[in-house]
């Protein structure tokens, strides 16, 4: 079948660059203009060569089936109280969104909101919920055909009705606050051109309030020309005495203001006023602030400091930074202090003096997350994963320290049955990197297992266990799921994250190529049953990968990826991302570093690359689908040898978030199947006994 693939014709409409006296030849510019109707053409062109391409491979089906029938389980979200009801969100199995109930008291529960009427298709998605002090007035936004680009509804809670006119064109922002009267929320100014790719540079704070057009709103923060900030976040303090300020020029490192709103007219005081560290406010006693920082403190550290005189020399460390990397919450009057212990949770627990009262117990090896609240609340709730086991929640009494199950899912998966097992393996340059590797028990290391890599390394993100219950259909079929934690990572602080960055990607690379070789020789998979796997960030990993390395793997998945590295940072917010990357204009030196990785520009003629599925989504406006549409340009022109070099464009999708289940399951279906077709199987190693038909 591979043989058969008629690929469609790219025109080439050459743009030369001449960066620092190099010229680059771009010969597929034309398609990062999203509104032109050639570029409409192309996408449909290519989506209609690779899903008949797809619809050939004989367990599609099966897949889909089994995908249906296992994502096909209730799933309840720890429950949270404002004002008279408590609120939870639920799926009953299949839904392509989850729903938000309430109940008041012993009542029954009701449909507080339903997402899946948002839309006819259910591509409209909820984004943030956020409540008034007296809970009752709702805020929440809302994501179209899974864009950036957010709307913002107000909502009486008690009627359901909607009290004013809808807030738009808002993106990158949450909802906060202040008391029953208003609240603040960031966005940039409309692009000229592409909403969906233009550049979008100068982030703005507002405030609005409840009952005024949008367009009174004020704006808080942002409006200086002079002084740009890519990103602006806001939040209060839980008792609303302070306004709290968060302005970065890119994705790590931000400055700190607070306002005291309960002085009229009081001014922003200046925390910090460079973006050296990451740092943020996490609560407060009064005028006593507790800031979490990573500055001075790689693995980060809790210090509290008087609100009068907040600067960074007047600093007292509360929580002192450890070997392990620290991400703490509160809640019921106490600190909870997550430890990352190789990317596997520790969870300590401390009251407001900064005494340790004790470490909760996890039910076992994995992923431990919640325990935060209001300082009222009497118990507190906390989510528990790894790689073979579906999340269950717990309420726990922090007075104690004891807690019990609060859900736990009815999956038709058999966790005894799998294996989850860490190992350490040495990278290129002598670095130990942690990987975890998960299967069937009993699996047969004989180097022929189909075996999915899979990572990202970059933006200071940790991987740590969690289940995914497509990976789940995945095992079933005998499948191994590998997970290294790359540097450009989180899991060892900043340290591990900046050896990932800028001159020293190369690093990211290395260790993944490095996790295949020592799945290779320790026989769990090889070259001909290995397929590598990432998005967005992780897809600019499998791309550099594949491009390096062609050889090591069978299949490559670059989904959603960052792909040319020498025009990233003139798309919408891309210019944010520079802290890891850099850019083509910072120099010549970081410009031939770029290139030299940069997927885009390192397709060599006459070479066998794997057989490649790009996926992306036609309204990512995030890493804009163009990256990918040129990258599979040059893979269709320069592939040598039957390996099929596809490109899967999901129509009204983004960059993933809200995508609905049906969504997901047909993706997914493809990426497995394809994935297995491809090395060499004609039928499913396991095929389910589904009684699901689709």
């Amino acid at each position: 079948m591979n043989k058969e693939v008629n690929y469609p014709k790219t025109a080439k409409k050459p743009v030369v660059d001449t960066l620092f006296g190099t010229a680059v030849t771009d010969n597929y510019r034309w398609l990062e203009d999203d509104k032109s109707e050639q570029t409409k053409a192309w996408v449909k062109a290519q989506n209609a060569v690779t899903f008949n391409y797809l619809s050939k491979i004989p367990y599609r089906t099966q897949l889909k089936s089994r995908l249906s029938e296992l994502l096909n389980y209730e799933r309840i979200g720890t429950p949270y109280t404002e004002g008279d009801y408590t609120y939870f969100s639920k799926n009953n199995g299949l839904q392509n969104q989850s729903v938000i109930y309430r109940k008041k008291g012993n009542s029954e529960p009701e449909i507080f909101l339903d997402p899946n009427t948002f839309s006819e298709d259910a591509t409209t998605s909820l984004g943030t919920l956020s409540f008034s002090e007296n809970g009752k007035i709702a805020a929440y936004s809302i994501s179209e055909a899974g864009s950036d680009w957010r709307k913002i509804i107000v909502l009486d809670v008690e009627s359901k009705t909607i009290k004013e006119d809808t807030l738009i064109d808002v993106k990158f922002s949450g909802i906060s606050w202040y008391k029953n009267e208003g609240f603040y929320y960031s966005s940039y100014d409309k692009p000229k051109g592409s909403e969906l790719s233009a550049k979008t540079d100068q982030h703005k704070l507002y405030y609005h309030k409840l009952g005024t057009s949008q367009k009174t709103d004020t704006i808080i923060f942002g409006a200086t020309p002079k002084e740009k900030h890519r990103y602006v976040f806001s939040e209060l303090t839980k008792d609303y005495k302070y306004l709290v300020i968060y302005a970065s020029v890119s994705t790590s490192g931000n400055k700190l203001y607070i306002k005291d709103l309960s002085k009229p007219n009081s001014k922003l005081i200046t925390v910090l006023h460079h973006t050296k560290s990451d740092t943020y406010l996490i609560d407060n006693r009064d005028n006593k602030l507790y800031l979490v920082t990573n500055l001075n403190a790689a693995n980060k550290k809790v210090v509290t400091v008087d609100a009068a005189n907040p600067t960074s020399e007047n600093w007292e460390d509360f929580i002192p930074e450890s070997e392990n990397v620290l991400s703490p919450s509160t809640g019921a009057g106490y600190f909870f202090a997550s430890y990352m212990v190789d990317a596997v949770s520790k969870v300590l627990q401390y009251d407001f003096d900064g005494n340790l009262i004790r470490e909760v117990k996890l039910p076992g090896l994995g992923t431990a997350y919640g325990f935060k609240g209001k300082t009222k609340d009497k118990k507190l709730y906390f989510t528990f994963t790894n790689y073979k086991t579906p999340s269950s929640s717990f309420k726990l009494n922090p007075e104690n320290g004891t807690y019990t199950t609060y859900w736990k899912p009815a999956l038709d998966f058999k966790t005894d049955d799998y294996v989850s097992k860490q190992v350490f393996y040495t990278s290129k340059d002598g670095t130990k990197v942690p990987m975890i590797i998960t299967h069937k028990k009993g699996l047969e290391l004989n180097g022929k297992n189909p075996t999915i890599l899979y990572g990202y390394g970059g933006f200071d993100v940790s991987l740590t266990p969690s289940f995914r219950t497509t990976m789940a259909v995945w095992m079933e079929q005998g499948g191994i799921y590998a997970v290294p934690n790359l540097r450009g990572g989180g899991e060892y602080g900043k340290k591990w994250h900046i050896a990932g960055t800028k001159m020293q990607k190369q690093n990211v690379f290395d260790d993944f190529i490095a996790a295949a070789e020592y799945l290779i020789e320790n026989k769990y998979t090889s070259s001909d049953f290995l397929a590598i796997s990432g998005g967005s960030n992780g897809g600019l990993l499998v791309g550099a990968t594949m491009t390096q390395r062609p050889n090591l793997m069978k299949v490559a998945l670059p989904a959603v990826g960052v792909l040319d590295m020498l025009r990233y940072h003139t798309f919408t917010a891309g210019a944010g991302w520079a802290y890891d990357y850099g850019t083509a204009n910072d120099s010549k030196e970081m410009f031939d570093y770029l290139k030299g990785y940069s997927p885009v520009h390192n397709v060599k003629e006459g070479v066998q690359y794997p057989a490649t599925m790009v996926t992306t989504s036609d309204h990512d406006d995030r890493v804009v689908p163009a990256h990918s549409f040129k990258f599979a340009s040059e893979l269709q022109e320069k592939q040598t040898g039957n390996n099929p070099t596809l490109i899967r464009i999901e129509v009204n999708a983004g960059h993933g978030a809200g995508k609905p289940i049906a969504k997901i399951i047909e993706e997914t279906a493809d990426i497995f199947g394809f994935t297995l077709f491809n090395m060499g199987f004609d039928q499913l190693p396991n095929p389910p006994k589904s009684k699901l038909k689709i």
